[in-house]
């Protein structure tokens, strides 16, 4: 008797920035529009609660929501507006250019929760070609250091498509067909915030 493969947990990638923006961005809403709530006079108490109403979700929508969730059986991809999950054997292609995507049966994918940062790439390329010509790499203040990494360099995104590669190579018989959810939780609401802030601005 074969004993069962072992199950591990996703593993999740996410955008630390983000999430802290996130979390600034409705800190703020919560204050400058509860204010208005509770202070608020004539309409401008109606006309927070439906810019709350519209903003709220599309802050989480673009700094909260976006995640990646890496399995044994498939890849979700939770973007600001759907949910995109792939069976590894589905996907032919996942690249960081200037932005991270995944391409699986024919259609691109981008993985919001993965940032592409140029800088952290030059950076890298740097540190790898004075590692190739023989000379030190850079310390802290941009001298050499014999603290200073004397390995190779990748920026993050660079190393977490890396990973997501091995992981799609490695459950390649992984079969299925890409399905996507819609995140209505998060479209429903906010356009009708969109709609109520229309429609006050315009009756004013």
């Amino acid at each position: 008797m074969t004993s069962p493969e072992p199950v591990y947990a996703d593993r999740c990638y996410r955008s630390g920035g983000a999430l802290a923006g996130g979390v600034l961005l409705l800190g703020l809403a919560a204050w400058l529009g509860g204010d208005a709530l509770l202070r608020g006079e004539g309409r401008t108490p109606a006309v927070a609660a439906a810019a709350l109403l519209c903003a709220v979700p599309l802050i989480v929508a673009f700094t909260l929501r976006p995640a990646v969730y890496a399995g044994a059986e498939r890849l979700r991809v939770r973007n600001p507006f759907r949910t995109i999950t792939l069976p590894w054997g589905s996907i032919e292609l996942i690249r960081a250019a200037y932005s991270c995507e995944v391409v699986a049966d024919g259609v691109k994918y981008q993985l919001w929760s993965i940032p592409v940062s140029l800088r952290e790439r030059k950076k890298a390329n740097r540190h790898n070609q004075r590692l190739e010509s023989g000379r030190p790499p850079r310390g802290v203040l941009g001298l050499g250091s014999v603290d200073a990494d004397q390995g190779p360099r990748q920026a993050p995104s660079d190393r977490t498509v890396e990973e997501l590669r091995e992981l799609a190579e490695r459950h390649a018989k992984k079969t299925g067909t890409p399905t996507v959810r819609w995140a209505y939780e998060i479209i429903a609401p906010a356009a009708a915030g969109a709609l109520a802030l229309a429609v006050l601005l315009l009756t004013a």
